[in-house]
C-alpha cells in the first residue's frame, strides 16, 4: 500500500457522485484532458475502420493455391478490427463525445493506408504493415494516456495485444505465400 495514499472519505465521496450525474460514467475523479482522449480513440477507430475495410476487400480478392486459408485468416481479422471499433466508440460515448464513423474523411484520419494490393502476398504485406502501424499508435496512445485514464489505457493494451498477434500471424503467412508471381 502506497503510504502517501491518503484515505477515502466515504461521506465526500457519496456526496460528489449525486453531482454532474448527466456525466455519467466520468466523475470528478477524473484526471484526463477528456477531449485529448476522445480524439486518441477517434483516431484509433478510424484506423480500426480502415483495416476491416482493407481486410474485408482482401478476404473477397484473395486467389491462387494458398488463398483460401489465407481469405480466412483475413475474414477473421476483419471481424476481430470491428470488434475494436465498436469497443472505442463505445468508450467514446461513455467520456461523452461522439464517434466519428464519417466515410468522408475516414482514411485521412486513419494512421493505417487502405491499399488493395494484387497479389496475395501484396495483401498480406499491407496488412502486416497496418498492423504495425497500430502497434506503434497503440503504444503511443497507451503513453498518453498514462495513468489519468485506465479504463481507455486497458482498452488500448487489449486491442495492442491482438494487433500484436495479427502480427505475428501476417508474419507467419508471408513466409508460406511465394513471393512475386500472382498466387
Amino acid at each position: 500500500m502506497n503510504a502517501d495514499h491518503t484515505p477515502l472519505d466515504i461521506n465526500e465521496l457519496r456526496k460528489t457522485a449525486r453531482q454532474h450525474m448527466e456525466e455519467g460514467a466520468v466523475t470528478a475523479g477524473y484526471s484526463a484532458d477528456r477531449q485529448q482522449v476522445i480524439d486518441l480513440l477517434n483516431g484509433a477507430l478510424a484506423t480500426e475502420l480502415v483495416c476491416v475495410l482493407r481486410y474485408r476487400r482482401h478476404h473477397f480478392m484473395a486467389s491462387g493455391i494458398h488463398s483460401h486459408a489465407t481469405a480466412a485468416e483475413f475474414l477473421v481479422h476483419s471481424n476481430e478490427e470491428q470488434g475494436h471499433a465498436d469497443q472505442l466508440a463505445e468508450r467514446i460515448v461513455q467520456l461523452g463525445g461522439e464517434p466519428d464513423f464519417s466515410p468522408d474523411s475516414l482514411s485521412q484520419r486513419s494512421h493505417a493506408e487502405y491499399v488493395e494490393g494484387v497479389t496475395l502476398g501484396d495483401m498480406i504485406r499491407e496488412n502486416l504493415v497496418a498492423e504495425r502501424i497500430a502497434i506503434d499508435s497503440y503504444r503511443h496512445a497507451i503513453e498518453a494516456v498514462g495513468a489519468d485514464d485506465p479504463t481507455t489505457r486497458r482498452l488500448f493494451e487489449s486491442i495492442l495485444a491482438v494487433e500484436e498477434e495479427h502480427a505475428d500471424e501476417l508474419a507467419d503467412l508471408l513466409t508460406q505465400v511465394p513471393s512475386g508471381g500472382k498466387p
